[in-house]
C-alpha cells in the first residue's frame, strides 16, 4: 500500500499550466472518524499529521513539484526577484548595547542570510563577535537569543535549527569566544536570565514522545543552570508540582529578585517573586489566578513596579511593597487611560509607550511618577525601544511606518535631546507614497480602523492590484511598519491595506475579547467588511483583490475565503491554524484556548468551531480564489498538517481553473530566523502568483 502511494504521488505530479484545470498529486483519503457530542466528523487526511512518515515526505515533494513547476513559468518572476534583491540590499544596523567592556550590535551588509553580531572595545576597535551565517551551510540555523553575565565576561546564546522553536544554548567566554561547557538542549519558549555571574534561569518542556515537531507539550518548567555543571543536574525552580503550559523567569537588574510568571493560555498569568539575597527564601505569590496579564517591569529596593490590566483593560502601572505584594495593596503609578499602554524602562526613567488608533505616542516619567516630557516622534507611525540599564546615559528607539524604512534614534533622557543614530539608505522614494487611515463599518456596526498605503496619484478605478492584510487575535496589535516586499508591491502599482480587526490589541482587552471564542466570527466579519470597503471606494475590485495573513492570520484568510469565495481573486494563507477541532492536540496549541475555545469544551463550542474551521468548510463544487498556501516543514508552532489538510481539501473540491498550490519550505519553521534568501524568494513567489492570477503577464508598473 505504501509503495503504491509513493509511486502514485510522484507520477501524477504534473501540471497543465495555463491549459484549464490543474492536475494535482492524488492525495489518498483515509477513513478516520472522530465523534464530538454524538456528531461524527471525518478526517480523511489525518495521515498527513505524521511529519515523520515517508508517505508525508513524498506528498510534500510531489506538491512542491507542482507548485514550483507553476511558479517557474510565470514570465516576470525573475524580474521581480532582481528588484526585490536590489531593494533589500542595504546595510542594516541594530541599536547598540553595552555589556562589560564592549558595545555590541547587529549588522547585515544587505543580503546576508543572517545578521552578524559585532562589538567594539573601549577604543572603538570593531570585530565580529558571532556570525550566525557560519552556523550552517544553508543559512537555516539562526541566532535565537544572546544574553550576558552581570560582569559581561560570559555569554549564553541560543540557536534555532531549521526554524524550530526548540533551542540549543551555548555558553562562551566573551574574550576568547571559546565554548566553556556542554551545550544545553531541548530549551523552548524561553529567554536566558543571568543571576550575577554564576548561572542563569531558563524554561523548557520535557522532551515529548514521538515527533518533537508535533507532539503535545503542556508542562513548562523553570530551571537554574549553574555554570560548570551538567544540564541533567539543573534544578527545577518552578513548575514541577503543577502543570502550567508557559512558565518564565527573569532576574531584576539589581540581581535581588527572581520574578516568575506562569500561564495556561496566551492571556492571563500568575505572578510570583523570590528574594535571591536570602538562602532558601520562599517563592512569594503576588497574583494567584489567570484573570489578568501582569509583569514586574522594575524595582527600587523593596518597591515593585507592576504593569497590569487588572481592573484596567487598557493597562496601568502600579506600585507595591514586596513585603505585602497582593493586588489589594497596589497603588496607581501611571493610571489607565483611553489608549493602550506598553511601558519600558531605562536610564532611571519609565517610558509609557501608548497606542492610539494603531499608532504610537510616548511619555517619559521619573520614578516619582512625574511626567517629564512627551517624546517627539519623527512622524505618525510606530516607535519601539526606550529600554536599557538604569545607569545608561543614552537610550535608543526605532521608528517606522508603511512608507518609512525603520530608523534608529538616540535619546538623552535627561535633556530630552534626540537625533538620528542610523538611517538606512534604501532605494525607495518614500515621498512618492502616502498612507491614509480610514474607519469603516463592520457587519454589526462596529467602527474598525484600516491604513491604506499606495503611490501618490493612484487612480481609484477599481483596477489596482491590492493586498488586504489582517491578523485579529491574541491581543496583538498591527501597527505601521516598513517592508521591502510591500515597497516592491507598491512600486508595481499595488495598494497595501492593513485592517485592525477585533481580536487584536489595538483598543485593549475589550477589543481582544470581542474577537475570541463564541465571538470569533466578528474577526472574519471585520475582514470581509474591510474588503467590501476597498471595493466600494474603488481602490480595487474582486478581480484585483488578494487577502493575506499568517498564523492566526492564516486562519483568518482560510475562514474568509471559505465564507466569501466570491470576494477576492487570490487567497494567501500562511502557516495557518486550519483545523479548529484538533489544533489543541499539537505542541503548545492547547494554550490558544483563551482565544479559540476547544471542541471538547461544550457542544456549543464544538459546533461554533466546526462552523468556521477552514478544513471543515471547503465545499464540493465551489469556485474558490486562486490560492497559494505557505508553510514550513519544521513549523512546531502551527504544525504544517493544518496547511496540508486544507490544501488537500481545496485541491479535491475546487471547481474551475483557479489554481490551488501549497508551497512548503523545507528546513523552515513558523517564520522566525528564516534566511534572507528564503524570505526574498517566498515574497517573490507570493507576489508573482498574485499578479499572474490577476491577469498580469508583465509587472504592472505605473
Amino acid at each position: 500500500m505504501k509503495k503504491t502511494f509513493l509511486l502514485m504521488a510522484i507520477t501524477t505530479a504534473g501540471v497543465s499550466f495555463g491549459q484549464g484545470k490543474m492536475q494535482y498529486p492524488q492525495t489518498k483519503k483515509g477513513e478516520t472518524v472522530d465523534v464530538y457530542f454524538d456528531t461524527k466528523v471525518s478526517d480523511p487526511y489525518r495521515w498527513l499529521e505524521d511529519d515523520k512518515s515517508a508517505e508525508t515526505g513524498a506528498w510534500v515533494k510531489a506538491e512542491n513539484d507542482v507548485t514550483y513547476d507553476y511558479l517557474n513559468k510565470i514570465p516576470f518572476r525573475e524580474e521581480l526577484k532582481k528588484r526585490m534583491e536590489t531593494l533589500w540590499n542595504y546595510e542594516k544596523i541594530g541599536a547598540p548595547s553595552k555589556e562589560g567592556k564592549f558595545t555590541y550590535y547587529s549588522k547585515n551588509n544587505g543580503l546576508q542570510n543572517q545578521s552578524v553580531v559585532y562589538r567594539k572595545d573601549e577604543n572603538g576597535k570593531e570585530e565580529v563577535f558571532l556570525d550566525p551565517n557560519t552556523f550552517s551551510k544553508d543559512g537555516t540555523t539562526s541566532l535565537g537569543g544572546l544574553d550576558f553575565s552581570e560582569d559581561g565576561n560570559k555569554a549564553a546564546y541560543a540557536i534555532s535549527e531549521g526554524g524550530s522553536d526548540w533551542r540549543k544554548v551555548i555558553i562562551i567566554d566573551v574574550l576568547s569566544k571559546k565554548v566553556l561547557e556542554d551545550t544545553l538542549v531541548d530549551v523552548k519558549f524561553s529567554g536566558v536570565s543571568w543571576h550575577g555571574n554564576e548561572g542563569f534561569y531558563y524554561s523548557s518542556y520535557d522532551k515529548p514522545k514521538g515527533s518533537e515537531l508535533s507532539a503535545k507539550t503542556d508542562q513548562h518548567k523553570l530551571y537554574f543552570h549553574k555554570l560548570g555543571t551538567s544540564q541533567k543536574d539543573d534544578k527545577v525552580i518552578f513548575g514541577a508540582d503543577k502543570k502550567r503550559r508557559y512558565v518564565g523567569g527573569y532576574v531584576t537588574e539589581d540581581n535581588r529578585y527572581l520574578v516568575i510568571t506562569a500561564a495556561n493560555s496566551t492571556y492571563g498569568n500568575e505572578l510570583y517573586i523570590k528574594d535571591l539575597t536570602k538562602a532558601n527564601s520562599p517563592i512569594i505569590t503576588i497574583v494567584d489566578n489567570f484573570d489578568s496579564d501582569n509583569s514586574i517591569i522594575a524595582n527600587q529596593d523593596n518597591k515593585l513596579f507592576i504593569e497590569t490590566d487588572f481592573n484596567a483593560p487598557n493597562k496601568r502601572i502600579v506600585t507595591v511593597d514586596v513585603a505585602n505584594p497582593k493586588p489589594v495593596n497596589w497603588k496607581d503609578f501611571i493610571k489607565e487611560t483611553k489608549d493602550i499602554l506598553s511601558p519600558s524602562t531605562g536610564a532611571g526613567y519609565i517610558f509609557a509607550n501608548y497606542t492610539k488608533d494603531a499608532v504610537s505616542f510616548v511619555q517619559q516619567y521619573d520614578y516619582n511618577g512625574k511626567l517629564v516630557r512627551e517624546i517627539k516622534l519623527p512622524a505618525v507611525g510606530t516607535a519601539g525601544g526606550f529600554s536599557g540599564k538604569k545607569d545608561d546615559k543614552i537610550l535608543y528607539y526605532s521608528f517606522t511606518n508603511y512608507t518609512t524604512p525603520g530608523s534608529i534614534y538616540s535619546l538623552e533622557p535627561k535633556s530630552g535631546k534626540s537625533e538620528v543614530y542610523q538611517k538606512p539608505k534604501v532605494d525607495f522614494k518614500s515621498e512618492d507614497y502616502e498612507s491614509k487611515q480610514v474607519f469603516y463599518t463592520s457587519k454589526d456596526g462596529t467602527k474598525v480602523p484600516m491604513i491604506i498605503t499606495y503611490k501618490k496619484g493612484t487612480k481609484l478605478d477599481g483596477k489596482n492590484p491590492t493586498i488586504l492584510y489582517g491578523y485579529g487575535g491574541f491581543n496583538i496589535s498591527l501597527t505601521p511598519s516598513f517592508s521591502i516586499a510591500n515597497a516592491v508591491w507598491m512600486e508595481n502599482g499595488g495598494v497595501y491595506a492593513v485592517a485592525n480587526l477585533r481580536g487584536g490589541g489595538e483598543y485593549g482587552k475589550k477589543w481582544h475579547d470581542a474577537g475570541t471564542k463564541l465571538q470569533k466570527q466578528n474577526v472574519f466579519d471585520d475582514f470581509i467588511a474591510a474588503a467590501e470597503y476597498l471595493i466600494a471606494q474603488k481602490y480595487t475590485s474582486s478581480d484585483y483583490l488578494a487577502i493575506r495573513g499568517g498564523s492566526n492570520g492564516g486562519l483568518l484568510v482560510g475562514a474568509t475565503m471559505t465564507q466569501r469565495p466570491d470576494l477576492m481573486k487570490v487567497a494567501l494563507p500562511a502557516v495557518g491554524v486550519m483545523d479548529m477541532l484538533r489544533y489543541n492536540a499539537f505542541t503548545a496549541g492547547a494554550g490558544w484556548a483563551f482565544d479559540y475555545g476547544t471542541a471538547q469544551d461544550s457542544k456549543e463550542m464544538f459546533e461554533y468551531l466546526k462552523g468556521y474551521s477552514p478544513v471543515h468548510n471547503v465545499k464540493q463544487g465551489t469556485h474558490y480564489p486562486a490560492t497559494m498556501v505557505t508553510t514550513g516543514d519544521h513549523d512546531d508552532r502551527v504544525v504544517p498538517a493544518h496547511s496540508f489538510k486544507f490544501a488537500s481539501e481545496l485541491q479535491e473540491k475546487q471547481t474551475g481553473e483557479n489554481p490551488v498550490l501549497i508551497r512548503i519550505d523545507v528546513k523552515a519553521g513558523h517564520g522566525a530566523g528564516k534566511s534572507v534568501a528564503a524570505t526574498i524568494q517566498e515574497n517573490v513567489d507570493i507576489q508573482a502568483f498574485t499578479l499572474y492570477n490577476m491577469g498580469f503577464k508583465a509587472l504592472p508598473k505605473k
